[in-house]
């Protein structure tokens, strides 16, 4: 078994299988291996190879790419045992973003049904499972390396044991800030949203089904499944202005209008239970085209001025007025998602948008408002601060030490899956078909172990 090539390829098996529901293969769906109660199919197999392929990356081999498969149904074999669960809302919150990902894609839902043939819900389910599975991989892998750290001295004597002249050769990566704000919701905008939630409230008291109501107009389209219904919440689990509201209804009793950062809700609060409550709800959201960027253009303007004379630091303007949570707290700097590092490779890798900009920026210099569209899809603006460059260079433990720690903390989670493998591989059944007896998957052959 070539333990760093499979631990990584399983790594990005979690993160790429059935991201964007791509169409299954053509060939026989034949079980071609089998780990307790989980089948591997040779659709699968195939399927993880072209992923690879489609995404320019180093395809494995039949072998790897099984082996790799095998890796994950143990992992979903031995938290079944272990008890390890994902709640369904994390799944569907999943789903749900990853559909989005394909709307931005393909321009609108319609866009989407026509290319696959299938409805959004069909599309929906036949990639939940995948991203279930996935989840609860990542979860597995997660409890078995959370106690591992890393020690300065480790990192040095890693360094120290690389031979000079195979010390490897850094390209160069760049440190980069933004500081965005969210376009806002027209008055025109907000107030159609509101007389809409008003009529249904209208309706619903006429004598309307508030959950017929909910399931044909919510945009909220996981609970408008359920008639609106969010089940019971825990307080504080949900946004400031939704739970607000919801807790100062009486039982049955429906809300005005309520904007949070998701939209438009109506409320129904239909019972409490010590600290949770039970609530339902219709959600319009704004038409993002059609929002308005002048306030953020303002507040950003003024932003980029106070820096620019330095009245201000970005880092504490970053922290005080950017909307983007994922980025506020670390001073507005971007980082990549897999790490947690700053520095980022300058390269095709890069939004080419970005990538294109910084080529026309000095050093320490911050951009003009520009339009931006979030991961998740929002219509924002933002200002972005060039704070670094470093140049291509041969590795070294000065500029390098937070990329050689990665390296050893990913040695030692590697090492300790590993030894866990080689532990619960004695608690499943493993058997593989006898075409790939050759593959010798953990030194099992197709009888099983």
């Amino acid at each position: 078994m070539k333990k760093t090539f499979i631990h990584s390829l399983l790594l990005s098996l979690i993160t790429v299988v059935g991201v964007y529901a791509q169409g299954k293969s053509t060939s026989i769906n034949k079980v071609i291996a089998k780990v307790d109660n989980y089948y591997i199919l040779r659709s699968e197999l195939e399927e993880l190879i072209l992923q690879y392929k489609a995404q320019n990356q180093p395809a494995p081999n039949p072998c790897q790419a099984l082996e790799s498969l095998v890796v994950q149904k143990m992992l979903l074999a031995k938290a079944e045992i272990d008890s390890v669960i994902v709640e369904d809302k994390q799944v569907d919150n999943q789903v749900n973003a990853r559909m989005e990902v394909m709307a931005r894609r393909f321009g609108s839902e319609k866009n989407i049904v026509e290319a696959y043939g299938k409805s959004i819900e069909a599309l929906k389910t036949e990639v939940r499972e995948e991203i279930k599975n996935s989840m609860i991989s990542e979860k597995m892998q997660t409890t078995i390396t959370s106690a591992i750290k890393v020690t300065p001295s480790e990192v040095k004597r890693f360094f120290n044991s690389i031979p000079k002249d195979s010390l490897p050769y850094i390209p160069a990566e760049v440190e980069i800030g933004h500081i965005v704000r969210y376009a806002q919701v027209t008055k025109a905008q907000k107030e159609e949203l509101r007389n809409r939630l008003l009529e249904f409230k209208a309706r619903i008291e006429k004598g309307e089904d508030f959950a017929s109501l909910a399931s044909a107009y919510s945009e909220d389209i996981e609970s408008a499944k359920q008639g609106g219904d969010l089940g019971f919440a825990q307080r504080g689990s949900m946004v400031p202005e939704y739970e607000g509201a919801a807790l100062k209804l009486k039982i049955n009793e429906i809300s005005e209008p309520i904007e949070s950062e998701y939209g438009l809700h109506l409320i129904q609060l239909l019972e409490t239970r010590g600290a949770e409550y039970h609530s339902r709800h219709i959600l319009l959201r704004p038409d993002y085209n059609r929002m308005d960027l002048s306030a953020p253009k303002r507040i950003l303007d003024s932003l980029q001025h106070l820096i620019q004379i330095d009245s201000l630091k970005f880092e504490i303007a970053a922290k005080k007025w950017s909307e983007d949570k994922n980025t506020a707290d670390a001073g507005g700097l971007l980082k990549e998602q897999q790490t947690g590092n700053s520095r980022l490779p300058l390269d095709a890798s890069m939004d080419y948008n970005l990538y294109m900009m910084l080529d026309t920026m000095k050093v320490g210099t911050i951009s003009a408002p520009l339009n931006y569209r979030t991961d998740d899809g929002k219509t924002a603006m933002r200002i972005v601060y060039y704070k670094s460059k470093i140049e291509p260079h041969t590795a070294n433990l000065k500029d390098d030490f937070e990329k050689l720690t990665n390296i050893v903390l990913a040695n030692k989670k590697t090492k300790a899956v590993d030894e866990w493998f080689k532990k619960a591989v004695t608690d499943v059944f493993i058997n593989v078909e006898p075409e790939y007896q050759g593959c010798q998957i953990f030194g099992i052959n197709q009888e099983g172990n």
